[in-house]
């Protein structure tokens, strides 16, 4: 059975929890997990180990996936904070994730980005990010509502020529769900746009350049919300299975 790490989120101490207070936790996500588990795979979550340990605990890893969560923290990409109280990020957890991503990266173990992890897919090959949306671009479309939650899409542009096309039987355009108010500014180095929101022009998915080689590919959807607004939305299962098949691939070398 396939071997999936899934990058942890974090709750740090907070004196007003009722349990483990003092305590920091690491976590998967429930619809993520139950997502990767459905396949012929072991969701793993990577603990918050250190040194050789982390390296010898993702050794036994096949393939990696970045989960979403958290902000990306300006200071990770090198620009400053618009908003520190509201927008400050999570500098520990970008930095275990980028180690993660790097090791994975140097190793030609296959990556999926989804949402946070699309982002820390570009700021890992340079790129940097709109701290807030609606701020900084001014978009006319709603991407994040708190209340709406993952009931929020819209329809997204699949380039002709990428990955995401080519899974979709060449559909050129598609409808996701949305739950983010950070996204892509700087498209890193060595990267393609696989998709776009033809509102606004945001982002909507990336890859490797040398995607046949590496599979690096990050959506900023979550396909795990899918159920949600089943038939509304695009089928999550190819963008998994084509990952799980490329895991699979590498381990059988």
């Amino acid at each position: 059975m396939l071997k999936i790490g899934l990058t942890p989120c974090f709750l740090y101490p907070d004196p007003t929890r009722k349990v483990f207070s003092k305590k920091s936790l690491a976590y998967i996500e429930k619809d993520m997990a139950t997502y990767v588990g459905s396949y012929d795979c072991m969701p793993i979550l990577i603990p918050d180990l250190k040194g050789d340990h982390l390296q010898k605990f993702l050794d036994q890893l096949d393939g990696f996936i970045f989960q979403g969560g958290s902000d990306i923290s300006p200071t990770s990409y090198g620009d400053k904070p618009i908003d520190n109280e509201r927008w400050p990020g999570d500098p520990y957890r970008d930095k275990f994730e980028l180690k993660i991503l790097k090791y994975a990266f140097e190793r030609n173990k296959p990556i999926l980005g989804i949402c946070r992890g699309m982002q820390l897919i570009n700021v890992f090959f340079k790129g940097t990010l709109y701290q807030d949306l609606a701020i900084e671009t001014k978009t006319p479309l709603k991407h994040r509502s708190q209340e709406e939650y993952d009931k929020v899409n819209h329809s997204i542009s699949l380039s002709e020529e990428g990955v995401l096309c080519k899974l979709y039987n060449g559909s050129k355009e598609v409808r996701v769900n949305s739950v983010h108010h950070q996204g892509v500014k700087k498209l890193g180095s060595d990267l393609n746009i696989e998709a776009v929101c033809p509102i606004d022009n945001l982002v909507e998915a990336i890859s490797y350049k040398k995607f046949n080689e590496n599979f690096i590919l990050g959506v900023q959807w979550h396909p795990e919300f899918s159920e949600t607004l089943k038939g509304e939305v695009i089928d999550p299962s190819p963008l998994l299975q084509s990952f799980l098949k490329r895991v699979q691939e590498r381990k059988e070398k």
